[in-house]
């Protein structure tokens, strides 16, 4: 199992949760060091009770060419040794498409979780992660509707696709007693009181001045009403400083929190501000009202039946989702088989189909 950056953490916890109870299965984690401070990395080990990895690969940061290259330069001969059944990726950041084709071009089975999103967007580096990676892979663990239907579209066998739930959520359900009782709350001082909740990461956003521009225009508007706390993430900060754009006094900027600590701050937000596509699930499982600050979404259920609207990244039209939003309440659901059991559900599919694989082989030989 191959992670590298803080929405994977999240992802595998439950299914290596899963899996290591089942004495079927012998499992492997490789750390590629896409996310490698405490903050980004070893807090949320530590938080979600992820077991240390047996590889960590190490690669830091860099472009997204550069990187790419030093986690497939570096998990080859890591692969060659071990020589698993099968590798298992997650989500559509580097680590998932760069561990993907080193595995594939060593005739290891590529087990993709988090398979099928779409945003449609290939302007997104995300998106091109999570095409390569569905090209190549054997097996497909889907979350929602959307990515099956996305999967058949492009020719995947429907044999192939398997709906299984949300492992992101799986660790939301597990946790959210816990993060419950951090007191991240009461050390910002807003237990009690209204506040919202920022994250920003993509550089569409966070690279070009005047697109964040915009968004700090908007952002400064809502915190005038709405105070917001903002996380902030490494490279976001670098080009805040970079910028030298104005902050809203009403913005208080944070480092990066542990899972708990943040979950504990996005369930009692009245509103989140996001780029992330994890984030908006999460808020859709908690109820929280969620502006994505993108054209688009490769989660749409997260719209169709949650709390998350699409705000755009221009001032006019971020401060015009957030009018809608108070203006406008609507039924609210939580998306099929969001229920806490992802990770179950993928075990049992990983059962059955190398069971049949394994019969397959058995008959293969007695035909020889």
């Amino acid at each position: 199992m191959v992670a590298g950056a803080r929405p994977n953490f999240m992802k595998i916890a439950p299914l290596m949760k899963a899996l290591a109870g089942d004495r079927d299965f012998d499992i492997t984690l490789i750390h590629t060091g896409q996310h490698y401070d405490d903050n980004m990395s070893g807090q949320f080990f530590r938080d979600l009770g992820i077991p240390e990895p047996q590889f960590h690969l190490e690669v830091g940061s860099g472009t997204h060419a550069q990187q790419t290259a030093e986690i497939m330069r570096r998990i080859e001969p890591e692969l060659e040794k071990l020589h698993p059944t099968a590798v298992i990726v997650v989500g559509d950041v580097n680590s998932t498409a760069a561990a993907a084709m080193v595995a594939k071009k060593l005739g290891i089975d590529v087990i993709h979780a988090e398979a099928g999103l779409r945003s449609f967007d290939r302007s997104m580096p995300e998106e091109i992660n999570r095409i390569v990676t569905d090209s190549i892979a054997d097996l497909f663990l889907v979350t929602e509707e959307s990515g099956r239907v996305n999967l058949l579209h492009e020719g995947v066998p429907a044999e192939l696709i398997h709906l299984v739930g949300n492992l992101m959520i799986d660790s939301l359900r597990q946790n959210l007693e816990r993060a419950q009782s951090s007191e991240i709350a009461d050390k910002l001082s807003v237990r009690g009181r209204p506040y919202g909740v920022v994250t920003l990461h993509r550089p569409a956003n966070v690279d070009d001045p005047a697109a964040l521009a915009e968004i700090l225009a908007a952002l400064g508007t809502i915190a005038d009403t709405l105070p917001l706390l903002w996380p902030v993430h490494p490279r976001t900060r670098a080009r805040l400083a970079d910028s030298n754009l104005s902050i809203g006094s009403g913005i208080r900027l944070l480092a990066p929190l542990g899972y708990l600590d943040f979950l504990s701050l996005e369930a009692g937000a009245a509103l989140v501000l996001t780029d992330s596509g994890g984030i908006q699930e999460e808020t859709t499982v908690l109820g929280v009202e969620c502006l994505t600050l993108r054209d688009n979404t490769e989660r749409p259920v997260t719209v169709e039946l949650g709390t998350n609207r699409l705000a755009g990244t221009r001032k006019a039209t971020i401060l015009a989702a957030w009018e809608e939003m108070k203006r406008s309440s609507r039924e609210k659901q939580i998306p099929p088989l969001w229920d806490g059991r992802a990770g179950e559900r993928s075990r049992e599919v990983l059962r059955e189909y190398y069971a049949k694989s394994s019969a397959s082989e058995e008959r293969r030989v007695a035909a020889r």
